[in-house]
This record gives structure tokens, C-alpha cells and sequence, in this order.
């Protein structure tokens, strides 16, 4: 026993034999812990995670069970080597390929993560343009965000003065932001239609003398089918700046024409108006009548207002309906003997009287 102790007191390289033992004893005992950890505690975590309603667990579980073993392993070492002394530089060695190691596998679960967030709401939102573009952007954006922190902490503890190159990273920065001002105005534009979506894929549209079905919103142009048949591309940047009318919000369209009848036609025949185009008008599908007028007197007309609501903000809706009322508004005039005015000139001959 005695041999025994005395063995424990030897020294090598600063230690004692005794103290390389709790070294290695402290090594063992966390790589046994956190195999213990990863392979009974987190297979017990995802299988209970399994069982609830939400993937938002299994998602994180599997991103904790993704800890690689190489980690475990300098974590262990580390901790064991602080019950023993040893160099400094194999110390700060080994304290960096954990650190490089911790941030790495941090980074690569925290952008995961985010793109795991981020489908999930593409996938509640069924329209194209959050599938491949905007998720897409965000995704990126936020992925150079999380790789570059976890460049500048690496570097930071590598002993490198990162605030000269955050400066310097600034000053670089802003240049390219300058040269790309329009480009990124275009990609934060795009990001402003998604999250306020003034109009989506499908939906028709007037900006300034353009009108069309927005065909596709992508990360710089949103492209609109005009109804000639023809594409309009269009910077998203101009679409956030300028007035868009949307159509497809409409719960009802107000619509208003004209029509205009002969002067000869009798007072009794111009108060039945009215009352015919109200019949007309509630006949068809989805329309409300709201008023029909002697608006005034034309150059060679009598001319009416009429008013109605369409229940439906479709433009070919619209156009559906006021081809009937117009075709039923001709067959009661001819049945009731009321001529459609157009432009006509009366010329009046006076005979004037010779004198001899």
C-alpha cells in the first residue's frame, strides 16, 4: 500500500502521477456522461417528441443529437486538463479547437433552425412567390448573418483584433451598398409586398398606364400579364412607390354608363326608363341596381346615367354582366319603340320670298 502511495507521488513533466489519474478520471467520466446523454436521454427526449402534436421538438432534438463526438471529446479533455498542469499553448490549443468546433455546430443548428421556421410558414402560404422568393432571400440573408458572427467569434479568439475589420467591413460595406442601391431597394421592396401584400399571383392590377394579372413576384421585378397578351416587368421598387390599384379586393364594382335616345322620343316613353333598366339590371346574376336618370340633354341625344353593383371584383364578371344588360336594354327600346340616338344633323331650308 505503501509502494502504492508512493507511486501516486511521483512527478512527471510538473504532475504527479496521482493527479494525472484525476486527469483521466475526469476525462473518462464526461466522455461516459455524455454518451450516456446522447444515447439514452436525448432517444428518450425524441421519442416523447414523437408523441406531441408540434415538429418544432423533433426539430430541435435532432439538431441537439447532431452535437458531433469530436466536441464531446475536447469538452472532456478540456475539463480534464484543467485538474493537471500543462503548457499553455497546448491548453489554448485545445480551447480553440473546442470553441471552433462550439460555434460551428451553434451556426449550423441556429441556421437550420431559421430555415426550418421559415418553410414551415412557405408552406401555410401556398402562393409561389413566398416559396422561392422571399423565404429564399430571408433565408440567405439570414444564413451570411449567423456564418459571419460565427467567423468573427472564431477570429476573436484565434487573438485576432476584429474591430479594425468590423471597421473595415463597414467601410466596404457601404461602397457596394451604394453601387447596389438599386438592386437592394428592388430586394427590400420585394420583401415589403410580401409582408404588407397589397396583391398576390393572380390578382389584377393597375399601376400608373399598365393593367394586367400579376403573373409572378419575384425577388427584384414582378412580371403582369396584360390583357393583350403581352408581359410587363416591373422593379419592385417602383411597385412600393407608386399607387396600385387591386381589383381582386373588390367585394362589389360600382359601375356607371351612359345611354342616349332620339329627341323624339315622348316624355312617356322616358319616364319608362328608369323602371326598365331596374328590371333589366336586378335580373342579372350578382348585380344590384342602384339609380337610372335623364342626365341631361345631348348634341343629338337625351342622355341617361345608369347605376348598378356587381357583387364580384372580377374583371370578366364585370364584362359578363353589362354585355346582357346592354342586349336587354336593346330588346326592350326595339319592343317599346325607343330609337338609340347617334350623331345626326337636322338642316332646315327656309324659302325666302322674291320680290319683282
Amino acid at each position: 500500500m505503501d509502494q502504492f502511495l508512493l507511486i501516486l507521488e511521483l512527478s512527471y513533466f510538473g504532475n504527479t502521477v496521482y493527479d494525472y489519474l484525476v486527469g483521466v478520471g475526469i476525462l473518462l467520466f464526461f466522455l461516459i456522461f455524455f454518451k450516456v446523454l446522447k444515447h439514452r436521454v436525448f432517444k428518450a427526449l425524441e421519442k416523447w417528441a414523437h408523441k406531441t402534436k408540434t415538429d418544432l421538438d423533433d426539430e430541435i432534438i435532432k439538431n441537439v443529437e447532431s452535437i458531433p463526438s469530436s466536441l464531446y471529446f475536447f469538452v472532456a479533455l478540456y475539463i480534464g486538463m484543467q485538474f493537471i498542469v500543462i503548457h499553455p499553448i497546448v491548453t489554448k490549443a485545445v480551447w480553440i479547437i473546442m470553441v471552433i468546433l462550439a460555434i460551428y455546430w451553434a451556426t449550423k443548428v441556429a441556421s437550420e433552425l431559421i430555415e426550418y421556421s421559415l418553410r414551415k410558414f412557405a408552406k401555410k402560404d401556398k402562393k409561389e412567390t413566398a416559396k422561392n422568393t422571399t423565404y429564399f432571400a430571408l433565408a440567405m440573408i439570414a444564413k451570411i448573418i449567423l456564418w459571419s458572427t460565427g467567423l468573427l467569434l472564431v477570429l476573436s479568439n484565434l487573438g485576432v483584433n476584429i474591430s479594425a475589420l468590423i471597421a473595415s467591413l463597414g467601410i466596404g460595406g457601404i461602397a457596394i451598398a451604394l453601387a447596389m442601391q438599386n438592386i437592394l431597394g428592388d430586394i427590400f421592396s420585394s420583401f415589403s409586398l410580401y409582408m404588407d401584400k397589397p396583391f398576390e399571383v393572380g390578382d389584377f392590377i393597375i399601376i400608373g398606364e399598365h393593367e394586367g394579372y400579376v403573373k409572378k413576384i419575384g425577388l427584384k421585378t414582378t412580371r403582369v400579364e396584360a390583357l393583350q397578351g403581352e408581359e410587363i416587368v416591373i422593379s419592385n421598387n417602383e411597385l412600393t412607390s407608386s399607387r396600385v390599384r387591386n381589383f381582386k379586393k373588390m367585394q362589389k364594382r360600382r359601375i356607371v354608363f351612359g345611354i342616349g335616345v332620339t329627341y323624339d322620343t315622348t316624355p312617356a316613353k322616358l319616364n319608362k326608363i328608369p323602371k326598365m333598366a331596374k328590371e333589366i339590371i336586378n335580373k342579372v346574376k350578382n348585380c344590384d341596381f342602384d339609380r337610372a336618370h335623364f342626365k341631361s340633354f345631348g348634341d343629338f341625344s337625351l342622355n341617361y346615367e345608369l347605376v348598378y353593383y356587381i357583387k364580384s371584383g372580377a374583371y370578366k364578371d364585370y364584362l359578363d354582366a353589362q354585355h346582357k344588360i346592354n342586349v336587354e336594354i336593346m330588346r326592350a327600346f326595339e319592343k317599346e319603340g325607343i330609337e338609340m340616338a347617334f350623331p345626326t344633323q337636322t338642316i332646315h331650308l327656309q324659302k325666302a320670298e322674291v320680290q319683282g
